[in-house]
Order: C-alpha cells, then structure tokens, then sequence
C-alpha cells in the first residue's frame, strides 16, 4: 500500500494518477463514468501502485467542456453520482492510503451558472456585471468586439448579448467556449468566493486542488489587441508578454488561496496547470509561499531525442530547484495526444489539433508502444514528482478513427472540425477483455465509441502477464519508491550520441532513443520497457541497471 499518506511534503516524490471521471468507470450503465464507479475500482490504483489520485472536474455542469464549464462549485454534477457518492470515495481512497485532489476552474463559469445569469438580468454597469469582463464593443455601434482576442477554442474570444429590451448590448470575454464566460479576477467578490470555494472542499477532506488554467485569471490593463506567436500554442506557452496569459498579478491570487490551505492539518496542495515558458518564468508559480507543483508542460512536450531531453531534465531540476520546488514530470493527460502516439509522430501535431481520419500522418502503433515505454521509464526514474494518466498503464493509443458524429470537443466544433481536437485521449477505458464496453459499463454503452481493440489492452488480459504494459507500470513504480528515485539526485554519464545514461538511487538508467541498437553496461536489469539483455540495448528502449 502507498505510504505517501502518511509523511510530510507528500508531494514533493508522489506518483499522481489523473482519473477523467465519465471515461474511467461507470457503475450504473448509463455509458458515462461516474464517482462510483471510481470508487470500486480504487483497489486497481493501488495494486498499481500511486500515491493519489486526481480527479477531473465532477461539478455540476452543462458538459459543454467536458465539465470545465462549471455550473456550481459546491456540487457534484447529478451525471457523476452526488455529493454522498464523492464523500465515499474520498473515505474509501484515504483508507486505501490515497489522497484525493480535485480540479478547479476559476478563470471561467459556465454560462448556466447563477452569477452569470444574474449577471444578464441585473443589466450593463451593475455589481452582478462586475463579476465578468463585460465590455462594449467597438465600431459606430459596438458592432465590433473589444479587441482582436481569439479564443483557444477557435473563433473570436468575445460574445455580444442581447439585453432585456431586445438591444444588442456589450460583449462578454471567453477566452475558452462562449459557454465559459471568464471571471473577473480584480473584484473582490469574486476572490471571496473562490475562498468560499475552497473551505467547502478542505472541511470535506480534500488533499488538495489542481487549478485549471492557472496562468490565467488576470488579464493586462485596458485589454489591448495582442496577436499570438503561431508557435506559442492555443494554450500559451509564449515567452513573450501576452495580455491574458502570465500577469503578474495571478501571483497575488496563489498566495491567498496558499494561506487558506495552510489553515488545515495535513498537507493539502495546490497545483498549477500553467502552459508557461520558459520554466524558470513557470518555476514562479511554485515559489514557498504559492503552489506546491506545476505540471511541466516543457517537458511533456520535448521529442523522444536524448539532446533535447536532456536539456530540458536540466533546466526543470535547475528552474524548479531554484525555488525551493520538486520538478513534476508528465508524458499525458485529458488535453493532448496520448505519448506512445504522439512520441511516434515527429513533428506531432500541435496542442489541441487531435488526429483524426483525414490527419496526413498516423502513428504506428508498435513503434509508439515501444517508444512510449520507453519514455515512461525514463520518465519514472527522474527525482521529483510523477503525474500518470488513466490508461496509459495500458498503454493505451490515441483513437483516431472516431466519426465525426460522435466527437464532442468544443474545438472540433469551433473549427468546422478543422481540428480534430482531445476526444482521440478520452474514449472510456477498458477493464475486461470479454465483457459489454471491455467492462467500462455493464450495458456496452459508452459516451465515445471504444475501438474493437479495446479488449486487447484491457487490464484483465495483461494482469499478472510478464512483459505486459501493465506489468511494466507496476514493476518501475515499485523499484521507484524501493530505490527512493523521486527523493534522489542524478548524474549523468557519457554515452553515444542518441543514448542518454545517469545514475539515480543505486541504479543506472539507460536509454536508447535512437534505432540502432547499443551496449549495455554490466548489471543486473531491474525495469525494462522492452526486451533487453546479452548486453545489448535495443532501440526505442529504457533499462534501470542494479
């Protein structure tokens, strides 16, 4: 059983696996996942072998986002099961020794929420319209939004509403889908809240937040025209300043909500998906008085090329180090193509664009399990805190071949479905081979049709299965915390071009990112993410050396 549960700065060494609750598991047939079905398969993440458990939004929402369109904070949405559901499972995953985090949005509502509804009615220039960015429009007769603001989803950021009289009246910003109205941070209303927000989870029993779109928030002065940088990506990422991205002023904000959780016994977190470089301006986020992590975007976007990771292993433990914070180190998640996919495209596609039936170039599916292995070992025996996405214990591939009618990402919508979007990593996962939606559900429903090689990557048919991907998982997991690798320090050593080799906790870790295959050093192999040995190293494969 974990042990994290029971020792200080927990987060600093923790593996974090990230449950996207409507495709984990669902408990009543309905073909989207629910807090139940999290709950009865929690034994499944500690045989795996994770610290906890981070659960994406289950608020009450209208699902325009998958959730990130929240309705009211305080409840659970009636899809996900009720707030007697979420106190079982929080009780059932501490016994078991996890610790729970939840994910917050606070950039934005959903439209549906009371605020905002209150917000239409109360009319222009009211507190209620305070509480959003309401601005009017530009033109002869605010015809024209109030700046040039394009929306990561497509499409222009900013909406003209009708007011009760039947005028067009002002604009409202949404940086995300026009059901996302942003919030606006400099009112106090809104920071009292968001604290409110917060005690209601903590006095519940939550471990911590992971906080939606935290390099948001707080957009420039005035609001001027900014045009982004083509290779900065829909969700920042830009070293320059960009006006609704990285201010300054979301700092203020971190270091509030950091003295709320410290009111509370046990360490309880906060963490920050900050789409920011360089990491060193992303290192800001987790200084001693603000967040505890930040995912490392940088490195889950750096190419399977023993160059480039090894800078950016250098850069994160130096950036990071610097403020007194582990690195985190993640490979996958809700947003973007699953790594043993993307790590087999070069270049992959941009952040957010999916593949899809008419994308230009498809992954080979061995070449991207061999590699995404490989990856993930390499990944696992880094010092700092891991973050693992449902499914990818599977090694579960993007599903490309989804018809159009069944996608549900606001981005395939906005674009016309020029881009295909995130729904390729968020199909239901399965859980045995034999059994209605590869057991995701009792009915063989399922809210994204699964492909009909589903059941081969179902954990029933790879459990206890040597050289399976979910054998592979649990293995480096508990070499990982044997040999102490996420407290430890690394050092490198000299290796050919395409080879990367360090030292961690006893161990020596080797990996081979090119084709070719290479020497092993002498030792006794202790994880492998493919078939090695008689001293060699294959390409496309990880060992951690004894």
């Amino acid at each position: 059983m974990p042990s994290a549960h029971a020792t200080n700065d927990w987060w600093r060494t923790a593996v974090i696996y990230q449950v996207y609750p409507r495709s984990f598991a669902d408990s009543d047939g309905d073909g989207v996942g629910d807090l139940a079905g999290v709950r009865q398969r929690l034994d499944a993440l500690t045989e795996l072998g994770v610290d906890a458990v981070w659960l994406s939004p289950f608020m009450t929402s209208p699902q325009r986002d998958g959730g990130y369109d929240v309705a009211d904070y305080c409840d659970v949405d009636p899809l996900f099961g009720t707030l007697a559901d979420f106190d079982d499972l929080l009780t059932g995953a501490h016994d078991r020794g996890l610790r729970v985090i939840v994910d917050l949005v606070p950039n934005h509502t959903s439209s549906e929420h009371p605020w905002f509804a209150e917000a239409l009615a109360a009319g222009p220039d009211s507190p209620e319209r305070a509480r959003y960015l309401f601005r009017e429009g530009r033109g002869a007769a605010g015809e024209l939004p109030p700046n040039n603001w394009q929306s990561v989803f497509g499409g222009p950021a900013w909406t003209r509403i009708t007011e009760a009289d039947g005028t067009p009246g002002y604009w409202y910003l949404h940086l995300f889908d026009s059901s996302q109205p942003d919030l606006d941070w400099s009112n106090p209303w809104v920071r009292e809240r968001f604290r409110e927000i917060l005690r209601f989870w903590l006095d519940r029993g939550v471990d911590g937040f992971r906080v939606d779109v935290a390099h948001g928030m707080i957009k420039a002065d005035g609001l001027p025209d900014y045009t982004p940088d083509p290779e900065g990506g829909s969700m920042g990422g830009d070293a320059l300043d960009v006006p609704y991205w990285a201010q300054e002023g979301v700092h203020e904000i971190y270091r509030d909500w950091r003295k709320v959780l410290e009111e509370y016994d046990r360490e309880r977190v906060l963490i920050a998906e900050a789409w920011v470089n360089p990491l060193s301006k992303m290192a800001q986020w987790v200084r001693p008085d603000e967040m505890h992590q930040a995912f490392n975007f940088g490195y889950l976007e750096t190419p399977w090329r023993a160059e480039a990771l090894r800078l950016v292993v250098d850069e994160s433990l130096e950036a990071f180090g610097a403020v007194g914070a582990p690195s985190t180190w993640v490979l996958s998640n809700h947003d973007v193509i699953r790594h043993p996919s993307r790590l087999a495209l070069t270049p992959p596609p941009p952040q957010g664009e999916g593949i899809g039936p008419r994308s230009p170039r498809h992954p080979d599916e061995l070449v991207g399990l061999r590699r995404g292995r490989a990856a993930t070992a390499f990944m696992l025996a880094l010092p700092g805190s891991a973050y693992v996405y449902q499914g990818e214990e599977l090694g579960l591939p993007e599903v490309s071949d989804l018809p159009d009618a069944a996608r549900q990402d606001p981005t395939f919508i906005r674009t016309a479905g020029e881009m295909y979007g995130r729904d390729g990593c968020r199909v239901p996962i399965p859980w045995e081979a034999g059994a209605p939606a590869a057991g995701f559900s009792t009915t063989g429903v399922s809210w994204l049709p699964q492909p009909e090689v589903w059941g081969s990557y179902a954990r029933d048919a790879q459990r206890g299965v040597p050289g399976s991907t979910l054998e592979f998982y649990v293995a480096a997991l508990a070499a990982r915390r044997e040999h102490g690798l996420a407290a430890g320090d690394i050092e490198w050593l000299e290796t050919e071009p395409a080879v990367l080799a360090f030292r961690n906790g006893g161990l020596t870790i080797v990996a081979n990112t090119g084709l070719v295959p290479v020497s092993l050093p002498d030792g006794e192999i202790v994880v492998s993410s493919g078939p090695a040995g008689d001293g060699v190293l294959p390409g496309d494969t990880t060992v951690w050396l004894r």
